[in-house]
């Protein structure tokens, strides 16, 4: 890491500067509470015959059903949205700059710069961080850009023909190296962070700038985004399924952000003011899921020097990004996350049931003790139905199938309402449609999210042995769009 950074770093990171105390009683009891919990209700497996013999996975229902509902009541205010502020005409124009971290993506960089150039609202800055690339992206970069190679670990000379746009070469460290190297060369108030497979909508730039000209204290934000998998077969049907989670978790992170207590931003699309990403060190280049991570570090800094730094997702702020296309490419994406979210709960554990934090501390943070355990519960529950099925267990599988029945109806209507809520957020119709969200809902619980969990208990593996690594990435899903839109 570059020194500036290093040094900042070092003294925000509780992994290199570890709090005076231990980890703290109340952290303890959090994480292990989870973890016994589940041991006394698998156990009911064994020692009764009726319907509590499912005890762990009438906790995982009861559990989802608490944060569907309290995501269905914080996202309300959707539908009544108060007018803008009138901004005051001295209100300073945030320079806006946007650092696109690359990888052999020369197959989908033409698009998403194509989509950066395009915007309503044009960047001030573009940088290409180039990580090592291997394939035609310095081709590409100098014959269809305009741009002279730089030497290793320089800024380039602006475009010729895109005066905005520069090139940083960079041997290949990985994208929290490239996007550290690019924070220090960029000179923006505000910095984006884009993939080099992700598309930007027209209007998001703009939105991005517009929050952070108008809210002083917005340190991090993120847009929508939607998937997109390539046109085969396996490709529509995750595309079908990650479209509908997607949907739920951007309204989840609405709800979260309406108490102060979001930690998850997308890196594919998400915004910072660059001073403070600076304060803090910018990115880890050690965990799996460096945006996670940085946006934990942003709250714990924020309490440390009492700044009131908030953090938002932004409705109008939108973007196309390439989603696995099959199962093991997703199977391995969602291994990653879960394997970097283990990392960074590990590391913060301190700061759970923190009431300093506010909502985030003793709510958010918690919650995340027990997502650390959920694809346990998930597993273990739907192991069980087998069992009692290939058993022909039918006293606990009656009430069983009551209670799912009752939490796919109520999945249902929230599917439905989640539509209508996404429509009215983001402003516009949705690729989701209702009929659509109707058979997601039916089908979910016994496929998709059983392959979720399985990607996340290899999370476990990951995280236990530190053999985790982002793996080679095939993209697909934007080249297939774009070829059918040119088609």
């Amino acid at each position: 890491m570059n020194d500036p950074l290093q040094r900042a770093f070092a003294a925000a990171s509780p992994r290199l500067s570890p709090p005076n105390t231990p980890t703290p009683l109340r952290s303890w009891l959090i994480h292990g509470g989870v973890l016994v919990l589940w041991a006394l209700l698998f156990a009911m497996a064994f020692r009764v015959g009726n319907v509590a013999a499912w005890s762990v996975g009438l906790a995982y229902v009861l559990y989802d059903t608490v944060l569907l509902l309290f995501v269905a009541w914080m996202t309300l205010p959707i539908l009544w949205p108060r007018p803008l502020p009138a901004v005051a005409s001295a209100t300073r124009r945030n320079t806006l700059g946007v650092i696109v971290a690359s990888h052999n993506e020369a197959a989908v960089l033409p698009v998403t710069l194509a989509a950066l150039l395009g915007q309503t609202d044009v960047p001030d800055r573009i940088v290409i961080a180039d990580d090592g690339s291997t394939d035609g992206t310095a081709e590409l970069l100098t014959t269809r850009y305009g741009l002279v190679a730089p030497a290793p670990g320089e800024l380039s000379a602006p475009s010729t023909t895109h005066p905005s746009l520069f090139w940083l070469r960079l041997p290949h460290g990985g994208k929290a190296v490239a996007l550290n190297a690019a924070i220090l060369c960029i000179d923006t108030d505000t910095v984006l962070t884009v993939d080099g497979d992700t598309l930007l909508d027209g209007q998001a730039i703009g939105a991005v700038r517009r929050a952070f000209s108008e809210e002083p204290d917005l340190v991090a934000a993120t847009g929508v985004i939607i998937p997109v998998c390539s046109r085969t077969l396996a490709g529509r049907c995750f595309q079908w399924f990650q479209t509908y989670e997607y949907i739920r978790n951007f309204l989840s992170r609405y709800a979260w952000m309406r108490v102060n207590g979001l930690l998850l931003i997308s890196g594919a699309f998400a915004g910072f003011r660059t001073d403070a990403v600076r304060a803090v060190g910018g990115f880890d280049t050690d965990c799996l899921v460096e945006d996670y991570e940085l946006i934990h570090r942003l709250h714990r800094h924020a309490q440390a020097h009492g700044l009131p730094w908030t953090v938002r997702v932004l409705g109008d702020a939108q973007a196309h990004t390439d989603a696995p296309s099959s199962t093991g490419a997703f199977l391995r994406q969602r291994r990653r996350w879960f394997g970097g979210f283990l990392q960074t709960q590990f590391w913060y554990r301190a700061m759970v049931g923190d009431r300093r934090y506010g909502w985030l501390g003793v709510a958010m943070l918690p919650v995340k003790a027990i997502d650390t355990l959920q694809p346990l519960y998930g597993l273990a529950a739907f192991g069980l139905l087998l069992v009692y099925l290939v058993r022909g267990n039918f006293g606990v599988l009656a009430p069983v199938a009551g209670v799912i029945g009752a939490k796919i109806v109520l999945d249902l209507a929230f599917h439905l309402w989640s539509v209508y809520l996404y429509r009215r957020w983001i402003g516009h119709d949705s690729e989701a449609s209702m009929t659509q969200a109707f058979v997601a809902a039916l089908v979910e619980p016994f496929t998709f999210q059983i392959l979720r969990h399985t990607g996340a208990a290899w999370g476990w593996w990951t995280f236990l042995t530190g053999r985790g690594t982002w793996g080679r990435q095939t993209r697909v899903g934007l080249v297939d769009a774009e070829g059918v839109r040119r088609g």
